[in-house]
């Protein structure tokens, strides 16, 4: 009898590092118990009441299919808000036949893989790096190429390590500031000096802004209230490439709503294609993330307050564990960190599988699948601090009475 099995590519790819362990926690949440989870970005903050109320508003009698590139009100809308954070100082406005609206950011960094790199390229990543950069080259046939940077360096990669890693099949190197999983945040002149590095030798530079307003020093950004934006860059056009998405900014993860911009026409063309074949993104999400662009400064200032304050009483909770490391990290919401076990899968599975206190547990994400380099984060987790001060105290409860009488516990 013929044995039907999946592809090789889908034998091959990898489990995401942030949901792999889900069956865990249901089964946990099946036996009664309270999961704090800790393991994925989705912001417990309210989403603003004007994309909940396009929503309820939508009025039309047929939910049609809407332009391939999206609409051209939301189009024109993200321009406008584009230029208003200085990218039209590159030399021209940010217009609405730059951008491609997409089903959230993830298409978006689909489609620029995909419209730079052919099968057998390589696209350059810094390690620790989100999964899904790794994941959709698997599905286009496009490897990795890893540069590594440590907590000892801030996570900071540099010009000199990107000019070292490109090869003969680097197309693309993609790079997040703020950084996810590591919260590093470049500054105007290193994005700038890694951006002349990937003109200089031809290779795109897919640039994620996905947590841009996530920033907690000012200074570290060169004055600018958040993270410098690639498109801003003077001389650049040719090879850059930005992905947004509303999801963490505007806490509508469910809307999935994101974006590609780029000024190199043919690129844009490329990815249209693209566009055309899945049709066309979110009508009434698209309604809302315009909507989402009218969200008063203060709001989004609070918000970024209230990360703040959450950020300095996760890192406090960490640093008063004995045995775990970790660096404060300068934006996004989330932080590595070093636990003394060898092998943090197999705690984070123990906490969801047997460890609980006063009927909860705490789910993390471990950090080996944000390494390409095998032997890498064996023994961290990432953090997302999603969750209320009072909860993040209370996860660092539970995980310091964890790892005290956790039996893989390494000896200091």
């Amino acid at each position: 009898m013929t044995a039907f099995l999946p592809s090789a590519r889908g034998r091959d790819a990898v489990a995401s590092p942030i949901r792999r362990l889900t069956p865990f926690a249901d089964a946990a949440k099946s036996r009664g118990v309270s999961v704090l989870h800790l393991n994925i970005g989705q912001p417990d903050i309210a989403t603003p009441t004007a994309v909940l109320e396009a929503y309820r508003n939508f009025r039309e009698p047929v939910l049609a299919y809407g332009p391939s590139e999206g609409t051209l009100a939301y189009r024109s809308a993200l321009a406008a808000y584009y230029n208003g954070l200085g990218y039209g100082s590159a030399g021209r406005p940010v217009d609405a036949s730059d951008i491609i609206v997409t089903t959230g950011g993830s298409e978006a960094l689909l489609f620029a893989i995909a419209a730079t790199c052919d099968p057998g390229d390589e696209v350059l990543v810094a390690e620790p790096f989100y999964p899904n950069y790794k994941g959709f080259s698997h599905i286009l046939a496009v490897g990795t190429r890893a540069v590594t940077t440590t907590g000892s360096d801030g996570y900071k990669v540099t010009a000199e390590q990107i000019a070292g890693a490109i090869g003969p099949r680097t197309k693309a190197l993609v790079l997040s500031s703020p950084g996810n999983p590591t919260g590093t945040v470049l500054s105007s002149r290193e994005l700038r000096d890694i951006a002349s590095v990937c003109r200089d030798r031809g290779v795109f530079f897919i640039s994620d802004e996905v947590y841009r307003d996530f920033v907690y020093d000012a200074a570290i950004c060169e004055g600018a209230t958040t993270a410098p934006g690639l498109l801003g860059q003077p001389g650049f056009d040719d090879c850059a490439i930005l992905v947004d998405s509303v999801s963490k900014r505007y806490s509508a993860c469910g809307a999935r709503i994101g974006c590609l911009v780029t000024r190199n026409a043919a690129l844009r063309a490329a990815a249209l294609k693209f566009a055309q074949t899945r049709l066309s993104p979110p009508v009434v999400d698209q309604m809302a993330a315009h909507a989402a662009l009218a969200t008063p400064p203060a709001e989004l200032a609070a918000a970024i307050d209230d990360y703040r304050r959450r950020r300095d009483a996760l890192v406090a909770g960490l640093q008063a564990i004995p045995g775990v490391r970790v660096r404060s990290p300068d934006g996004a919401f989330y932080l590595l960190a070093a636990l003394p076990v060898d092998d943090a899968e197999q705690f984070c599975i123990w906490l969801l599988d047997e460890f609980t206190v006063g009927g909860e547990t705490v789910m993390l994400a471990p950090a080996d699948g944000f390494y390409s380099t095998p032997g890498l984060g064996k023994d961290e987790v990432r953090i997302a601090y999603v969750l209320q001060v009072e909860k993040l105290q209370r996860a660092c409860a539970i995980l310091g009475l964890a790892l005290a009488s956790y039996p893989g516990r390494r000896a200091a």
